[in-house]
């Protein structure tokens, strides 16, 4: 029996999670793939249909398991055809469209003074 293979960052970019080859090799290299729970650390690692990957993608985070291997990186249709997303819909947890992160901001006086701050204390010691 001879199970099908094919390694974890060419798959992950026919599957189009990534815009590059090298985007997807330095995710993997960086231990930030895990297949089966198991962080992985090279990119040639083999997977096969059934595996289930978690990965970060952006503001969130990806559970993905492979119904499919490709022979080629073809249109975002067949990409799609190649897995199924184990996230359910109402847990996603990414920020709306258009929107950003609150700015954390800093009340006057907290914390380390500012360039005028710090030239009105350096006028202030020449005087005295």
């Amino acid at each position: 029996m001879n199970e099908e293979t094919l390694r974890l960052d060419k798959w992950l970019w026919y599957a189009r999670f990534f815009k590059t080859r090298g985007l997807a090799t330095r995710l993997c290299e960086a231990g930030k793939v895990r297949l089966a729970g198991t962080a992985v650390k090279k990119a040639h690692q083999k997977v096969k249909c059934g595996d289930v990957l978690t990965f970060s993608q952006g503001n969130h985070i990806r559970v993905i398991k492979i119904a499919a291997l490709a022979e080629r990186r073809g249109p975002a249709s067949e990409a799609q055809e190649l897995y199924e997303d184990l996230e359910p819909p109402e847990s996603d947890n990414r920020l709306p469209k258009g929107t950003r992160p609150p700015i954390a901001g800093r009340d006057p006086g907290a914390g380390r003074p500012t360039k005028r701050d710090r030239r009105a204390i350096a006028r202030l010691r020449e005087k005295g």
